[in-house]
């Protein structure tokens, strides 16, 4: 019977080849930027940015806003907040996240609305210059209010 032994270093070269091979690894990972946000929120400080943000969603307006109005949104969203944020909600807006924070309302006069001529306005809201909700609105007797971002309409 034959026995042959014999020493082998190469499990700790390989054994540091491994530690090499992971710290390199996590060299690069750290070295690569993060992914842009495809969905980050405009910041919309000036009316030209707010009203070109509005034709991005497909609505034509009158330049200068009908009102501006800031107000304190409430600690805990109540009636009828609650109601117009369930309007928000689909439109990828959420009023909860700002509650207790300072909030902005630019309302615009619509001049395209498919249904109507005239009489529609478009409501803007922003906290810290990123729009947190919107509608589109008729006041009157036969008003609506409906969502800011619609599906696209052929025109």
């Amino acid at each position: 019977m034959f026995i042959w032994t014999a020493k082998f270093p190469g499990l700790k070269v390989l054994i540091l080849l491994l530690v090499a091979g992971m710290a390199a690894v996590a060299f690069l990972i750290m070295r690569v930027p993060p992914l842009p946000q495809e969905d980050a929120s405009p910041v919309l400080e000036t009316n030209a940015e707010r009203v070109a943000y509005l034709r991005e969603l497909g609505w034509e307006v009158v330049e200068e806003p009908v009102e501006t109005y800031e107000f304190l949104l409430p600690a805990t969203l109540e009636e009828p907040y609650l109601s117009y944020n369930a309007l928000q909600l689909p439109q990828g807006f959420d009023l909860n996240p700002h509650c207790g924070e300072t909030v902005s309302r630019y309302t615009y006069t619509v001049t395209n609305h498919p249904n109507r001529d005239k009489g529609v306005q478009a409501n803007l809201y922003l906290c810290n210059g990123i729009p947190v909700a919107g509608d589109i609105f008729c006041p009157g007797a036969n008003g609506f209010q409906e969502a800011l971002v619609q599906a696209p309409r052929d025109t």
